[in-house]
């Protein structure tokens, strides 16, 4: 902030603070304890829609909210609560003498609460005639000098509760992941899933392939990580009969950099559905996005950017081999070795660093994320992911190479993650060892041995399906939002200084 701009908001703060002491002296209360509403701008506007120009009621009502618009000395003031906003029309003889004294100190950013008859003006503007006013918080600072929104980005992510005030748009957006987050639950309980919670706090940090955030325990003296993901436990609870269906909408957080689709700490919803596969979450994904797009916004169809994308089940199912021959004209299920695959990597696409120590299942996952995914527009299940980048997924019952997993693309990221999972729990084991192996050999991001879980498993898990799906990056796509930022109130930022 320029010392200019600071010493102006210092001077603009000093004079409300006088308008403060002088609200006091008054003998009013300028933050009262409580104030009772009966009716909300946007229930007027409803209410009143059919109310003639220059057509004046008789009917009373109490309203509230901040102060967004002051002309002709408090004569006109728009006040916007959380519908809406009304005018409100101030003048001697209808307003009484000591709400006048208040209105004389009112400020764009006050909150004030008035009591007045419905009109409408002769422009068709729905009003207030205020008959009683009095203030609710006095604001010592101003609000932004744009009213249309904040024109510094970061700002309105540092100061969000600034943005929620001049942005609409914000508020919409907030307002829809509410709702998204509802219609979500609403439909997994309606379809008999039950809603559970397993410990943010975690000793072994399992579920997913990340680096964690790590705390201290002082009175045990040992670490512990924030959960990455909720996979284990929720497993866990299969395991135990709690219930066939289990779901949690869970915060998750990874040690890893920020993006327009990163956040180091976000959300997801989890689901494991005993006696299914990855063929049944590919129906479950479909129906559960869908319904929720038309439940919140009235329609499959959403517009992002300058794409539309149809939620319309059913989506397109395609492998990830048969998807990277498509982009390479190589058939990766014909070759049989890791040298093989590394060679015709390169061949086929020289532009690409191909790490010399890449197993066959690396290749196509390196080669699926560098030529196709960005064509990945209308969703699309991506199916039979290589085993080698899947450790908690069955083995796939027609190649061994690969497993029964798939991921979900819309907009060319990707939005869900399911498997037919794995309850064998000597494989389980195997591929466990196999990721220390990769960790121990220098790879930074592997899935740890956890041995209470294989105990778990040693106890008997049924045939299970479980899905993951990303809820800030699915808000983004259903609000047409351009960063995550967008859709998280609170974004993670880097220090100003």
């Amino acid at each position: 902030m320029s010392q200019e701009k600071s010493q102006t908001e210092d001077h603009l703060r000093q004079v409300r603070i006088e308008k403060l002491a002088k609200i006091r002296s008054l003998g009013e209360n300028p933050y009262p304890y409580k104030f009772e509403v009966t009716h909300h701008a946007g229930d007027l506007q409803t209410s009143y829609s059919a109310l003639e120009n220059e057509t004046e009621t008789t009917d009373s009502v109490v309203v509230a909210g901040r102060v967004v618009s002051n002309r002709n000395s408090g004569m006109f003031i728009d006040l916007q609560d959380v519908t809406g906003k009304i005018q409100i029309f101030s003048q001697e003889g209808v307003l009484n003498d000591h709400s006048l004294k208040i209105l004389d100190l009112v400020d764009l950013g006050d909150w004030i609460g008035v009591k007045g008859i419905v009109r409408r003006t002769k422009r068709g503007e729905l009003t207030i005639n205020a008959q009683e006013l009095c203030m609710l918080s006095k604001a010592l600072l101003p609000l932004p000098e744009k009213y249309h929104g904040l024109a510094d980005i970061e700002k309105r992510y540092r100061q969000r509760y600034l943005d929620l005030i001049v942005t609409e748009e914000s508020r919409t957006r907030l307002r829809n992941r509410s709702k998204i987050l509802q219609a979500l639950r609403g439909f997994l309980i309606a379809k008999g899933f039950l809603e559970v919670e397993t410990p943010m706090l975690q000793t072994i940090p399992g579920g997913a392939a990340a680096k964690p955030f790590i705390t201290h325990h002082n009175a045990l003296d040992m670490p512990l990580y924030l959960r990455i993901a909720p996979e284990l436990f929720l497993k866990r609870l299969i395991i135990g009969g709690l219930s066939d269906k289990v779901f949690e909408m869970n915060r998750c957080f990874r040690n890893e950099g920020l993006s327009p689709r990163h956040n180091p700490e976000f959300t997801m919803v989890e689901m494991y559905q005993a006696f299914a596969d990855y063929h049944d979450l590919m129906d479950l994904t479909e129906t559960l996005v869908s319904q929720v797009a038309e439940a919140v916004l009235g329609t499959m169809k959403v517009t992002y950017g300058d794409q539309e994308i149809d939620f319309t089940p059913p989506w397109n199912r395609k492998t990830m081999v048969s998807l990277v021959e498509e982009k390479t004209g190589v058939d990766f299920g014909l070759i049989q070795t890791d040298e093989e695959a590394r060679s015709a990597a390169a061949k086929a696409c020289p532009q690409i660093k191909i790490p010399k120590e890449s197993t066959w299942g690396q290749v196509v996952a390196l080669l699926f994320e560098e030529t196709v995914e960005e064509h990945l527009i209308q969703p699309t299940h991506v199916m039979d992911l290589p085993l080698d980048i899947s450790p908690l997924a069955k083995v796939h019952q027609k190649d061994p190479r690969l497993t029964e997993r798939f991921e979900t693309f819309a907009n060319r990221w990707e939005i869900a993650n399911a498997f037919s999972e794995l309850n064998d729990p000597i494989d389980q084991f195997e591929r466990f060892k196999s990721q220390v192996d990769q960790k121990n050999a220098g790879a930074e991001e592997t899935h740890p041995m956890d041995q209470d879980f294989i105990t778990a498993l040693e106890h008997g898990m049924p045939p299970t399906g479980g899905l993951g799906i990303g809820i800030d990056r699915l808000v983004m796509l259903l609000t047409n939002a351009p960063s995550i930022r967008d859709v998280i109130a609170f974004p993670t930022m880097r220090h100003k200084d």
